[in-house]
């Protein structure tokens, strides 16, 4: 056996390894998903040599990773047949972390209070081009005065899991952000090791090593073992005879696991993990010789290949999502940021104004390992019902993998995303309306909230859909085919809010848009007209509620008879003679007595027609509008408002003639009650149900009365 050689680690790497050992973490899970990644990063390189020609150790191994158990000794073992490591860069690269700085850096830490709510401290090191994990010498193999770090133990770019430090970390600092600052994601072994060993095989002979700018070894190129228990220092001793015969090329990673930690050699919990994080590595994962990764990356996959089946799997899998996908959407960007993206449009709808309000975007990957689930920094929240994954390769990383470091490439790859699903629908809308509409009524509720992102507003305005009262049934219009059906001159595009389609259709503002054959929209969702009102106009054409209008918005536009809901309409009432309109004046001075404050005024109506009463702001607000605002105040009491009612109605002169009979007539008192809680019920607001039910009830009686006294049964 040959005699091991004991290096101490630098300061620093010392100091990080104490902070892993007494810090307590809450998701020690990760530090298998980064010794994975390591794995997968040393297996791409030795197949781009390959690729190259250059002659291989054990040409005839799969490029794979295995992972076994030994409950009895209480070792996990990672295995890899990748590039390996020699001699020297075991030393190098599991020795020193990131020689370009870190221990100024560390000090820094010691020297400074800590930073309020995790805020970052000591400014020169936070962006100084080395020190902030996108280009820290070695870990991203950058020269920085040292050899280029192409070995396995650096290959990836992160570790640990956002945790507070629970003791040894300088200045109450979390322990993971030391960790993630200079990608040392192999020392995250060290949280649920006591001891790490490491055997690694080269895969390239030692001239090769030398061409690649890689230090060999000169007591030969036999396995290595490298040996730790994360207190100070480490040993490496070369392995000889029975002892290396089971080693091929590649690396070997044994971890003697903590025994508060023995759920890491539980064959379920492992593969938990590594389906959780690391399902889409190009590389077989074995684990006690059961591959766990099946599912491939079909992202990164040729659209032209892919089967509508793969898609819907693809999907269920992602999701639990029993149903298949509405519609895919399937991305390869190459520019202004690298990135592949499989997103979804679910074909089942989900609240994400609820419990779930936090819990949307694409799940974010790197080099197909994943760094967050459900990034809502993907996606604005009006695309929160849109699943999937983005895949980049361009994001440099900060701490762990859940914790960037820049977002510029982010904000980018967002920009670029939203671009594409805009687009996306904006195809469908034009190509599948049936499928459009169905998209429509099932995530439409959150897509309207796009008008308020003024980058896309534009984009977002045609897509938006309605019910409106020109067509029949569940049909919905966009704005475009409204403006198709507008009156000549019309500059306004009408819209009128109500809880129901059917709701919308008695309103009595519609009575005159009804007469006149112009469209109106229905806004059935509290967000459309604040959607509205925050797009101003489309195409210069204004929105403007029915509420708002006067006689002379429509006295343009002849009568059309036929139109939708005048099928019922009443036969034109004779006019008033002189007398009668003095009478009816004395009328409305009587209702006034009757309703008192609850209304602050009582007048005759130019807008209406088939009804008998509406309810009028009398600021001009309209009532959806009026009843956010007293929501948002907290204030629940019905608005007084301004009674216009409409002299030619029935019921009105039904009402004139009990009032010339006998002005003090108690049933006119309560006629006029009672017409004023349907109108203030058609208003939205309801003052008191009982007294209405009361008042209703015995005006039945009584007219039930007068019924069978007329037939006289």
């Amino acid at each position: 056996m040959s005699k091991a050689k004991t290096h101490k680690f630098r300061a620093e790497t010392q100091k990080v390894l104490n902070i892993l050992t007494h810090s307590l973490y809450t998701n020690r899970e990760i530090f298998l998903r980064e010794l994975l990644s390591n794995a997968s990063d040393a297996l791409d390189k030795l197949r781009f040599l390959q690729s190259k020609g250059e002659s291989i150790r054990d040409a005839g191994l799969p490029l794979e990773i295995r992972i076994t158990v030994d409950k009895a000794a209480g070792v996990l073992q990672v295995a890899d047949t990748g590039l390996g490591m020699t001699e020297q860069e075991l030393i190098d690269n599991l020795g020193t972390i990131a020689r370009s700085g870190s221990e100024q850096f560390l000090k820094d830490m010691d020297a400074e209070a800590p930073a309020p709510g995790g805020a970052e401290r000591g400014g020169k090191n936070r962006g100084n081009g080395k020190d902030n994990g996108k280009g820290n010498g070695k870990d991203h193999g950058e020269d920085n005065g040292e050899k280029p770090a192409e070995a396995h133990a650096d290959a990836a770019p992160g570790g640990g899991e956002a945790a507070e430090a629970h003791a040894g970390a300088p200045s109450g600092r979390s322990a993971v952000e030391i960790i993630g600052r200079f990608g040392i994601g192999f020392y995250s072994v060290f949280m649920a090791a006591d001891t790490v060993e490491v055997i690694s095989l080269p895969a390239l002979a030692q001239g090769a090593q030398k061409a690649q700018g890689r230090e060999g070894s000169e007591e030969g190129e036999g396995p290595r073992l490298w040996t730790s228990d994360g207190s100070g220092s480490f040993s490496v001793r070369a392995l000889e005879g029975e002892e290396a015969a089971p080693y091929t090329r590649g690396t070997v990673i044994r971890a003697k696991i903590k025994d508060d930690a023995k759920e890491f050699l539980e064959k379920y919990r492992l593969e938990e993990i590594i389906r959780r994080h690391s399902n889409f590595l190009p590389f077989p994962i074995f684990l006690e010789g059961e591959r766990v990764n099946t599912t491939p990356a079909l992202w990164r996959e040729p659209k032209f290949s892919i089967t509508p089946e793969q898609y819907a799997d693809f999907y269920k899998h992602l999701t639990y999502d029993g149903k298949p996908p509405l519609d895919v959407i399937h991305l390869s960007v190459d520019a202004p940021v690298q990135f592949n993206a499989l997103l979804f449009l679910p074909d089942s709808g989900q609240d994400y104004f609820g419990a779930r309000r936090d819990e949307w975007g694409p799940d974010l990957y790197v080099r197909r390992v994943l760094i967050k689930r459900a990034d809502s920094d993907l996606l604005p929240q009006y695309l929160a019902f849109v699943k999937g994954v983005v895949d980049t390769e361009d994001l440099p990383l900060n701490i762990s993998r859940e914790t960037l470091q820049e977002n510029l490439v982010l904000r980018k790859i967002s920009q670029t995303a939203v671009r594409h699903v805009l687009g996306h629908l904006e195809k469908l809308a034009a190509s599948d309306k049936e499928k459009y509409e169905a998209f429509w009524k099932l995530h439409g509720k959150y897509f309207k909230f796009g008008c308020n992102d003024y980058a896309h507003r534009d984009r977002v305005a045609p897509l938006l859909r309605f019910a409106s009262s020109a067509l029949e049934g569940d049909a919905l219009t966009g704005l475009d085919g409204y403006l198709e059906r507008a009156r000549p001159g019309q500059k306004e595009i009408w819209h009128v809010a109500a809880p129901s389609a059917e709701a919308a259709k008695v309103n009595p503002h519609l009575d005159r848009f009804r007469r006149k054959g112009v469209e109106v929209l229905y806004l059935l969702e509290p967000m459309d007209e604040l959607a509205l009102e925050t797009l101003g106009k489309y195409k210069d054409f204004a929105f403007k509620s029915v509420e708002q209008a006067d006689a002379k918005s429509l006295e343009a536009y002849p009568d059309q008879p036929g139109q939708p809901g005048q099928e019922d309409a009443a036969p034109a009432a004779k006019p008033l003679t002189e007398e009668e309109n003095a009478a009816f004046g004395r009328l409305v001075e009587r209702m006034r007595s009757i309703l008192g404050g609850r209304v602050t005024d009582i007048r005759v109506s130019d807008r209406l027609a088939g009804s008998p009463a509406v309810l009028v702001s009398p600021d001009g607000v309209s009532s959806s509008m009026e009843k956010l605002i007293r929501v948002m105040s907290k204030n629940d009491e019905p608005p007084k408002k301004i009674l216009e009612i409409n002299p030619d109605h029935p019921l009105l002169r039904a009402l004139l003639r009990i009032h010339t009979a006998g002005p003090e007539n108690p049933l006119l008192a309560e006629m006029v009650d009672s017409l004023f809680d349907n109108v203030q019920l058609l208003d939205g607001y309801l003052g008191d149900p009982y007294l209405m039910a009361d008042r209703n009830l015995r005006l039945m009686d009584k007219a039930a009365a007068w019924y069978a006294d007329l037939l006289k049964i």
